[in-house]
């Protein structure tokens, strides 16, 4: 989603460096490049916004279905258990806390111009590094749960003995 973001901010500086003939005609009647430029910055922070919210219930979709099949499954583990509840936990965090803040504080800096400094800035920034602090650890969180897997996997499984084919002898009379 990060990588999302990003490119829907610098889609606005692509469009507005090169538009084509007809758009460049609209900016102007628009207040020109600037007033454009902040335009198209907002619709691409609403969207961003949109996908965060999305991504965000998917995941907690995604979680809960893990938690369940884990605990209802065969040898339910609780390491196992407690690192996808971990990482519930962080997406509920970010979707009902930090996302609605960031929303929030985003919306109110979306036409401060950006030399301008001001403490929702500072607050969105903040709120912003929890944010990617929270996917980091919610990535080592799932690093962990995929170890713990794998590593329970390479246990259970039977250990492979070759057979050789060996001749059948077992017709003839001796």
């Amino acid at each position: 989603m990060d990588l999302v973001a990003t490119q829907n901010f610098r889609s606005v500086d692509r469009l507005l460096a090169a538009p084509p003939a007809q758009i460049a005609e609209q900016i102007q009647k628009l207040g020109g490049h600037d007033t454009a430029r902040v335009f198209l910055r907002y619709q691409a922070s609403e969207l961003n916004r949109a996908y965060f919210q999305n991504w965000e219930r998917g995941q907690i979709v995604l979680g809960l279905t893990l938690f369940l099949v884990m605990l209802f499954g065969a040898f339910p583990n609780r390491p196992m258990l407690l690192l996808a509840l971990l990482m519930l936990g962080i997406v509920l965090l970010m979707h009902f806390y930090l996302t609605p803040e960031i929303t929030r504080l985003g919306r109110t800096i979306d036409f401060i111009p950006p030399a301008a400094s001001s403490p929702e800035r500072s607050r969105f920034w903040k709120f912003h590094g929890a944010y990617s602090a929270s996917e980091l650890m919610k990535l080592g969180l799932g690093l962990g749960l995929t170890y713990v897997l794998l590593r329970r996997r390479r246990r259970s499984e039977p250990a492979q003995i070759d057979v050789v084919d060996k001749p059948d002898h077992s017709h003839v009379n001796g």
